[in-house]
């Protein structure tokens, strides 16, 4: 059954009360009534078919051109499932954030990345109209937001399976501990240069994981062997993991690592003083690798294997 807009049924009750051309003289010519595009169906032709083009500056210029234009951009706006605003740092995007924030009820999406004007105040609405349907949410760079924005995506984002938190020093280890308990569908996970984050809550978070896929712990200084260890023990769908900067791990974990994941196809090791070609020449061939190789001595080529047999 085709649902009307509210716009629509007044329009159609303006045409059903206004007389014919016929009743008020029979003897004149009837003039078509004049229509426009938004008489047409909107949640069955315009948005679907229609709207799903426009870009969102498209939707604000349209907004600004009459009030039922307004109301169709804004019902548009309703009906959007991704949302796109990475490193878009223009100026008044705060008012236009402010009315996404409003009409945003169907989000899946949401990429707001490097992000400088994003606070908590501006996020939260945002987010509790969304909660029920987020799937994917990037916040890296966000510096002016705090935890309290990532307490609703925790507890409330049921559906969510990327989270991307990079440089974010506002991320705790009592944030990490509540996603230990609330999340555990997550296939994406990035927490890249986020300092503030022990080992010991590493450790019993990544034992959650079983469905993670995705992996960026780039420069965490928090990132040990035994992160990894418990990384192989519970995250065998491991495909690809960004260890670039992680200065405590050694051979001894990443060879764990690698034999527990047998789905894996990449692993970032530059600067990494303590992960050598011993571990990193057997997987070569297998595994993308971010270092390039060194070529060896047959001496040292049986030291490796000696080395992996142990």
């Amino acid at each position: 059954m085709c649902t009307l807009h509210p716009e629509e049924e007044a329009h159609l009750a303006a045409m059903a009360l206004s007389p014919s051309p016929r009743t008020l003289d029979s003897s004149r010519p009837s003039t078509p009534t004049p229509c426009s595009l938004f008489d047409v169906c909107w949640d069955d032709v315009l948005i679907p078919q229609v709207a799903v083009y426009l870009t969102l500056k498209d939707l604000f210029n349209l907004r600004c051109c009459s009030r039922t234009a307004k109301k169709f951009a804004e019902a548009a706006m309703e009906k959007r499932q991704e949302l796109h605003l990475s490193g878009n740092n223009s100026s008044n995007i705060e008012d236009g954030f402010r009315v996404l924030a409003r009409c945003c009820r169907r989000l899946e999406v949401l990429h707001l990345a490097c992000c400088r004007w994003l606070t908590d105040d501006l996020l939260l609405p945002l987010l509790a109209n969304n909660k029920q349907r987020l799937v994917a949410v990037n916040l890296n760079e966000c510096i002016n937001i705090t935890a309290l924005s990532l307490q609703p995506i925790i507890v409330e984002c049921k559906e969510l399976r990327v989270l991307k938190l990079s440089k974010c020093q506002w991320l705790t280890t009592g944030a990490v501990d509540a996603l230990t308990l609330h999340q555990s569908k997550l296939v994406e996970f990035d927490i890249s240069y986020c300092g503030a984050i022990g080992e010991r809550c590493l450790i019993i978070f990544f034992r959650r994981l079983n469905n993670l896929t995705v992996l960026s712990l780039a420069n965490t200084p928090s990132v040990t062997d035994q992160v990894l260890i418990q990384i192989g023990n519970y995250c065998r769908e491991l495909e690809h993991i960004n260890l670039i900067g992680c200065a405590a791990i050694s051979d001894y974990g990443v060879h764990a690592l690698t034999q527990s994941c047998p789905l894996l196809q990449s692993l970032m090791v530059q600067r990494c003083p303590q992960v050598t070609e011993r571990v990193l020449a057997p997987l070569r061939g297998r595994v993308h690798i971010d270092r390039p190789g060194m070529s060896y001595n047959l001496p040292a080529m049986q030291h490796h294997r000696l080395f992996l047999q142990v």
